[in-house]
C-alpha cells in the first residue's frame, strides 16, 4: 500500500473501518507488559513527502521484520549501505532532531527519526525495516500522526517470541548549565511522562504536561501536536542548512505573543505536548519499551540521548524482563 502523506490534520485520524479488531491497537504494551509478545506489520506501508530540515523529497516504507529484529532503518538510495538499528548508542547528531548512524559509516546517515519512533512506540511495534530513500525522514504534518495513521492502515500483528522491557531500578538523571534536565524513575508498573517547558516568547511561555503512556493517552493528547520554531530562529537555521522544508503546514511558527499559523493552534499546550511526544520517540531508542517514570524540565534531543547512555552506563541501573532465554548482553551490548 501507498500513501502519499501530504493530507491535512484530520480531528479524526483513525478510521473505524480499517481494522476487523480494534483491540490490537488500544495499548503499546497489552494486559502485561512483561507477558505480552512482541509485534510487526502486518504489511508494508509506503510513505512520500518532504524532509523538514533538508527540504528534499523522500520516498519511505515501513516494513514487517522478524522476532529480535528491532526497529532497523536501511537507506534504499544507497545499495552498499548497511542497516542502522535505531539505537541510543548509534546516534550522532541531536541538534534539532534526532539523527542516527553506524559508528563504522558515519556519514550514512537518517536524521528527524523522533516521530516516527513516537509513532512505533505507542503502537507497539517491536520489530520493523524501514528503507528510506534518503537522509531523513518525511516530515508530513510535523506531528507523529501521520505515522501513526501509516501503522494502522498496515496493521499489526503478534509474534511468538515475549516482549523485552527494560525496568529502571535507580533514579538515573542528566542536568545542563541552563537548569534542563532529565530523569527515569523506578516504577511500579507500566511507563509515565511529565514535561515541562519554559520560553521567553509569550505564545509558549511556561507549560506542563503528564500522563501515562498508552496508545490511547497518545493519540488523544500528544501525537497530533506539532514542532514548533520562533520567527527569529528560521533564518539562522536555513543558513546552518536546516529547516529547509519547513512551512506553515508542517510547523508552529511564533513570533512574540502570536502563532503565526493562520489555523491557529492544534491544543493550547501543543507546544510542551510535542517536547513530551519527543521523548516518546527519543526513549524508544532505548532498543524496547521501559517500565520507568520519566520527567524532563526544558530537555530536548540530547537530553534524552544523554540520559539513556547514563542509564546504560550501568547495569545496577536496569535490568530485562520478558524473555529470560536472552542476556543482558545480547540485547545491549553496549550496555
Amino acid at each position: 500500500m501507498q500513501i502519499t502523506a501530504e493530507t491535512p490534520f484530520k480531528a479524526s485520524i483513525v478510521p473505524p473501518s480499517v481494522f476487523k479488531n480494534s483491540a490490537d491497537f488500544l495499548s503499546p504494551f497489552g494486559n502485561n507488559a512483561q507477558t505480552a509478545l512482541q509485534c510487526t506489520l502486518r504489511q508494508p506501508i509506503t510513505c512520500v513527502g518532504i524532509g523538514l530540515h533538508s527540504g528534499h523529497q523522500v520516498r519511505m516504507t515501513l516494513r514487517p521484520a522478524p522476532v529480535n529484529h528491532g526497529i532497523v532503518f536501511r537507506r534504499s538510495d544507497l545499495p552498499d549501505a548497511l542497516p542502522i538499528p535505531a539505537r541510543y548508542d548509534n546516534v550522532v547528531c541531536t541538534r534539532l532532531s534526532t539523527v542516527i548512524a553506524r559508528a563504522d559509516a558515519p556519514d550514512i546517515r537518517v536524521a528527524t527519526i523522533e516521530h516516527l519512533m513516537a509513532a512505533l512506540h505507542a503502537n507497539g511495534i517491536d520489530n520493523a525495516l524501514i528503507d528510506i530513500d534518503g537522509p531523513e525522514t518525511p516530515v508530513l504534518d510535523g506531528s507523529a500522526a501521520e505515522f501513526d495513521f501509516l501503522i494502522q492502515c498496515a496493521g499489526k500483528t503478534e509474534q511468538d517470541v515475549a516482549r523485552v522491557v527494560i525496568e529502571v531500578l535507580r533514579t538515573v538523571r542528566v542536568e545542563d548549565d541552563n537548569g534542563a534536565f532529565a530523569e527515569l524513575r523506578p516504577a511500579r508498573a507500566g511507563f509515565a511522562l511529565a514535561m515541562s517547558i519554559d520560553f521567553t516568547a509569550g505564545a509558549i511561555g511556561h507549560q506542563r504536561h503528564a500522563m501515562p503512556f498508552t496508545l490511547d493517552r497518545f493519540r488523544q493528547e500528544v501525537g497530533y501536536c506539532r514542532t514548533f520554531v520562533e520567527r527569529k530562529e528560521i533564518e539562522t537555521l536555513q543558513k546552518m542548512g536546516l529547516a529547509r522544508g519547513g512551512s506553515l503546514h508542517n510547523a508552529i511558527v511564533v513570533e512574540g505573543d502570536t502563532v503565526l499559523n493562520p489555523c491557529g493552534l492544534r491544543h493550547p499546550k501543543e507546544f510542551v505536548r510535542h517536547k513530551l511526544m519527543d521523548a516518546v520517540g527519543d526513549l524508544y531508542l532505548a532498543g524496547h519499551t521501559l517500565k520507568a517514570g520519566f520527567m524532563g524540565h526544558k530537555s530536548g534531543h540530547g537530553l534524552n540521548n544523554r540520559l539513556l547512555r547514563s542509564l546504560f552506563s550501568s547495569g545496577a541501573n536496569w535490568r530485562l524482563a520478558g524473555q529470560t532465554a536472552r542476556n543482558r548482553s545480547e540485547i545491549h551490548a553496549a550496555a
